[in-house]
């Protein structure tokens, strides 16, 4: 019979814990405790008490930002598995000095940062520079769509919402005529899924009235959320999310982020400049402000004519390609070739131009006569053509010339002018050639692997506040974890003699 260790539960173990003998030097949570305790004025939180000298001790917010943030370094977010880990975990004890906050001293903790986030931010991003860990010359730009706590089940516009209730409503009556017609059977009503129901009901009639509808740019409405109205229904390559969009400029030198903000909307055009100047604001705040002619590069999301007329007319050398650029790149000339091939749709390029008449001529050999002289589309002014629909209905070419089966027929829009494109046309020749290519291959290397570390190799791939403000904050509190990282790491905390006062 197979023999065994033996097992003794009952035995007493006096295991000595000498808590500071817990942040050995060359550790991220010594830097930790050394940045926090002797490099990071936490002043800022005075402002919040009124108990010096009447009412109970508060928490001291260095004991509760060690936590926070070397809970945030091993990917946890949640304010009930940090308060656990300060219960079970001795390096978590350390950190807190051998305190236990609950959870909801946590929670309440990181929320109400509003006013000190920012300098906490810029102390750090202070060290950073001092370490000579920012170059403070070459920067990206990009977001990262992250999942909040809202459901995206809850989004819709006005007229969604109110179908929403009055499905919930049809449902709510439909169990109780089935409880009426069963009642001679003594069938219990499910009372008590009802009752969940005409919650869900009154939330959505309550919203409904409080709140009015979110309009977009182009005067259209767009979704709202009940759970957090702040939040946005977000396209991702895995699905769509209901949550923020969590931007980041980037240094090239060591990845150290300069700015980082939430921001609930999915489309990033309008995000480039407050995020320009929330760098510009971070770095004179730590004595680099942001100089003439500073690199900015970000993808094609940021390309339009105002961005690129604000970084010229602020003196950025900005990389802001459009979504076209890879096709005018010789280097993908033959892309194409290892695509499936599909239907080919024919081009304004097959058709011949008859400049006498002024009319192009179809593949077919039919003509395309003038419909307008001067039609203008967005920012484009130029002509119009159209064929005859009998002529294309009666076509054996239709199927690779017309969108659809239900195409009457075949129109052609030649450019002739660009209104007001000035900037984003020079945006285009700069990054056609060899250098500006270069120059915006380096993107993806700068600011991508932050979204890695940050999203995946510590999990923080969600946010658990709700609201423009507290998801801000906790952002930051992100990214604040990914530059105390990047001092330890490679500004000397690492060495065993390193990270004293």
């Amino acid at each position: 019979m197979a023999k065994y260790v033996p097992r003794h539960r009952e035995q007493a173990l006096m295991i000595p814990v000498h808590l500071d003998d817990q942040l050995q030097p060359g550790t991220f949570e010594h830097a930790l405790d050394h940045i926090i305790d002797h490099r990071i004025d936490l002043t800022v939180f005075e402002g919040r008490y009124r108990n010096d000298e009447t009412g109970r001790p508060a928490w001291d917010p260095a004991v509760l930002l060690k936590v926070v943030l070397f809970g945030y370094a091993r990917g946890l977010f949640s304010s009930r598995a940090i308060a656990r880990a300060c219960e079970e975990n001795v390096v978590f004890m350390a950190l807190a000095d051998g305190a236990r906050p609950h959870f909801t001293t946590v929670a309440d903790f990181v929320s109400s940062m509003r006013g000190e986030i920012a300098a906490i931010f810029q102390h750090v991003l202070l060290i950073c520079s001092e370490l000579d860990l920012v170059g403070g010359e070459i920067f990206a730009v990009d977001g990262r769509k992250i999942s909040s706590n809202a459901a995206k089940e809850w989004s819709g516009t006005r007229r969604q919402l109110e179908k929403k209730q009055r499905k919930i409503r049809a449902v709510v009556d439909h169990l109780l005529e089935k409880h009426r017609v069963g009642d001679a059977e003594a069938e219990p009503a499910p009372a008590e899924r009802i009752e969940r129901l005409e919650r869900k009901i009154s939330k959505i009639e309550s919203f409904l009235a409080e709140t009015e509808p979110k309009m977009g740019k182009r005067g259209r409405e767009l979704q709202s959320n009940v759970t957090d109205n702040e939040s946005a229904r977000m396209q991702t390559s895995h699905g769509v999310v209901q949550g923020y969009n969590g931007l980041a400029m980037v240094d090239a030198k060591r990845q150290v982020i300069v700015c980082a903000e939430a921001f609930g909307s999915g489309q990033e055009h309008d995000l480039l400049g407050p995020m320009v100047e929330g760098a510009r604001r971070n770095l004179s705040a730590v004595g680099r402000p942001l100089p003439p002619g500073a690199k900015v590069i970000g993808d094609t999301n940021y390309h339009s004519e105002e961005n690129c007329r604000r970084m010229s007319e602020e003196g950025l050398d900005a990389y802001l390609p459009d979504v076209h650029f890879r096709k005018r790149d010789p280097r993908f000339a033959t892309a194409g070739e290892h695509k499936p091939k599909g239907r080919e749709r024919f081009r304004p390029a097959d058709f011949a131009h008859d400049a006498a008449a002024d009319r192009y001529v179809c593949p077919a050999g039919k003509a395309l006569t003038i419909q307008n002289r001067r039609k203008r589309v967005a920012h484009f002014v130029g002509r119009s053509y159209a064929a005859r629909e009998e002529d294309c209905a009666a076509c054996a070419l239709r199927d690779r010339c017309l969108t659809t089966e239900t195409t009457k027929r075949r129109y052609l829009y030649v450019v002739e002018e660009k209104e007001g494109r000035n900037h984003s046309e020079a945006m285009k020749r700069k990054i056609d050639t060899p250098e500006g290519r270069e120059m915006y291959s380096r993107r993806m290397g700068i600011v991508e692997p932050v979204f890695a570390h940050i999203c995946f190799a510590k999990g923080l791939d969600r946010i658990t506040l709700r609201g423009k403000a507290k998801a801000t904050i906790q952002w930051m509190l992100y990214a604040i974890t990914h530059n105390i990282e990047k001092i330890w790491r490679y500004g000397g905390y690492g060495g065993l003699s390193c990270g004293t006062a």
